[in-house]
């Protein structure tokens, strides 16, 4: 446990961000997940759901909570499984 008082504060501080991050990650993770299985399944809203986790991956990226090399990664990726199930 810190002694000195701004590091006390930080212990705090840190602690509502972490929580905060976690469930920011986690709803990304979710939309992630739906817009993944409803493009692998074919159904009609894979687009609309792949417009709402490419919408989830900007609002992460502006907020840290991940890097933009990753947000790209992970757009080009679901954007080319859906091109592909198209054909």
């Amino acid at each position: 446990m810190p002694n000195i008082k701004s590091a006390v504060k930080r212990v705090r501080v840190t602690g509502r961000q972490q929580s905060a991050n976690m469930s920011k990650r986690s709803k990304l993770r979710t939309y992630l997940k739906n817009a993944f299985s409803s493009i692998t399944a074919g159904k009609e809203e894979a687009k609309s759901d792949l417009i709402q986790a490419i919408k989830e991956i900007d609002i992460a990226v502006n907020k840290g909570i991940i890097h933009k090399n990753q947000a790209a990664r992970r757009k080009s990726r679901l954007t080319k499984k859906l091109n592909a199930m198209a054909q």
